[in-house]
């Protein structure tokens, strides 16, 4: 690929990094085992497209504001916790399930929320940024004038393997989901344990440091 260096190189690690359990593996299986299979699927979707908000900011150049600011970083970095301390909460004492007989519409709202959910915690996530301003421009040619193209390829590559590792990650979380689901008490303890896990995940990034 034009100004792309060692491509196949960046697949297999793009892939081992893809597969190593992390803060987005945890939200997704943490989703999908309390909400069920559609609940999984809008969390890749939505974490899939934080990353690609994450690719274009490096891309241009923004990424590098937070790897260079304290500021900047404890300030995403916080409000990422928040949101996931929230999310957490909600999980912790909502009552309802996604699979409970309600209208199309309230599913659909709250398939929303869920892809809303993804959004925010992977583009709330610095290190997410550092990551990629870190990682991606290693293979790109040094030569090459505009690294912009070549960038938001090797970012597209990577959270297109990305999403095909976590649906199947989703799917397999969801068969959990709908054997647990036939346990009313079972499946309310694992609602509330999964909340618990969001919660934990909040209170790590939280504690993230740059180094």
């Amino acid at each position: 690929m034009t100004g792309i260096i060692n491509y196949e190189t960046f697949l297999l690690t793009g892939l081992l990094l893809n597969i190593t359990p992390g803060n987005d593996t945890i939200f997704i299986l943490s989703r999908s085992m309390a909400q069920g299979k559609r609940a999984g699927i809008m969390s890749v979707l939505g974490i899939a497209t934080g990353s690609l908000i994450h690719t274009v900011l490096a891309a241009f150049g923004l990424s590098i504001i937070i790897a260079k600011s304290i500021l900047a970083f404890n300030i995403i970095k916080y409000a990422g916790a928040a949101y996931l301390l929230y999310v957490g909460y909600k999980m912790l004492t909502d009552k309802t399930k996604i699979n409970t007989d309600t209208s199309i519409s309230e599913n659909l709202i709250n398939l929303k929320k869920i892809y809303r959910d993804g959004v925010l915690t992977n583009v709330l996530n610095p290190k997410v940024a550092l990551f990629f301003i870190s990682f991606l421009p290693q293979f790109i040619n040094p030569h090459t004038t505009n690294t912009i193209v070549p960038f938001i390829k090797l970012g597209v590559t990577f959270t297109i393997t990305g999403t095909i590792w976590c649906l199947i990650l989703a799917n397999f979380a969801s068969v959990i989901f709908s054997k647990l689901n036939q346990n009313k008490k079972l499946s309310n303890y694992v609602n509330k344990t999964c909340g618990g896990v969001l919660i934990a995940l909040g209170i790590k990034i939280a504690l993230t440091t740059k180094k």
